[in-house]
């Protein structure tokens, strides 16, 4: 299979602000791309293009959507960026159209989603991403991006040289054989920063400074480490300068999850502070703050 810049044929499944950003550069760059999207937005994309409101460009992008699973087919790379929720059941949705030749990505929050697509999607490559991505749906078709846009993903064997071609999008991307590792750091850092973002409703750089939330957030960190250490999860990395640079970078970005509770959506809380609370009662390891936050964000989910 080719590698060149030019050549792949690329499905983003959930195509929301992470899915649009991603599939957007890689359109950008001259790659064959199908959004596959909820109607609202393939409706937008289909008359007026993506646009595309970055750091560096504020343009329309030519992409093609739909809101079909079925538009995948024949794809060689898919960027799957479902809700933590939703990753069997899209899976299912994808099965019947990809060839065994498809590598998919998970561009997602949580720690599992690989281990858990590889059991409904068994005669594809599967590699775990980590992404450090600030972006959101402004509106139908329009993704706002608020900073930075790295991966560090699984060494694949479907696609050489992705990294690179992913690079030359303008996608700067990482290949490690610790990904479990990064994508445990991401998951602290979201669990330090999501709940609290949605409670408040206000972004990272107007939570941090409030009373007592800097006390909260290392108590959150202290349960992540012990949970992951008790996994045998190798985390290589200061998790603490991690959580100080989102503050620092994307002060004005709200957590996804607060951009969940917003709309009115279910919020990926089972699978950030969830997850910990769940992995600790069964490691016998107690989480308290993050007990607290996940239970406030499911009585705020309700509403």
């Amino acid at each position: 299979m080719s590698s060149s810049p030019s050549s792949l044929k690329v499905a983003v499944m959930g195509a929301g602000a992470v899915g649009c950003y991603f599939g957007g550069l890689l359109a950008r760059a001259g790659h064959d791309v199908t959004l596959i999207a909820r109607p609202q937005h393939v409706e937008a994309i289909a008359r007026d293009g993506l646009r595309m409101e970055t750091k560096t460009f504020d343009e329309r992008v030519r992409v093609k959507a739909s809101s079909d699973p079925a538009a995948a087919k024949g794809a060689q790379l898919v960027l799957f960026c479902v809700k933590s929720g939703d990753t069997e059941s899209a899976g299912a949705q994808l099965k019947p159209h990809l060839g065994g030749d498809a590598l998919v990505l998970c561009l997602q929050n949580g720690c599992d989603n690989d281990q858990r697509l590889r059991q409904v999607l068994t005669q594809q490559e599967i590699a775990a991403a980590v992404v450090y991505v600030g972006t959101e749906m402004l509106g139908p078709g329009h993704v706002k991006h608020h900073g930075r846009g790295e991966l560090v993903i699984d060494p694949v064997r479907n696609i050489p040289g992705l990294e690179k071609t992913l690079a030359a999008a303008g996608i700067p991307t990482e290949v490690s054989d610790n990904v479990r590792g990064a994508l445990w750091q991401k998951l602290i850092i979201n669990c330090a920063y999501n709940a609290v973002s949605a409670i408040a409703q206000k972004p990272y750089g107007q939570t941090v400074p409030g009373v007592g939330i800097r006390d909260v957030m290392e108590d959150v960190i202290q349960e992540c480490l012990a949970v992951a250490e008790a996994e045998g999860v190798r985390i290589t990395t200061d998790v603490r300068a991690g959580v100080q640079r989102v503050f620092e970078t994307i002060p004005a970005q709200y957590s996804s999850t607060a951009q969940d509770i917003a709309r009115g959506k279910p919020t990926e809380i089972d699978f950030l502070n969830g997850h910990v609370v769940r992995r600790g009662k069964a490691l016998g390891i107690p989480t308290p703050a993050n007990q607290v936050l996940w239970a406030l964000v499911k009585l705020i989910e309700k509403k």
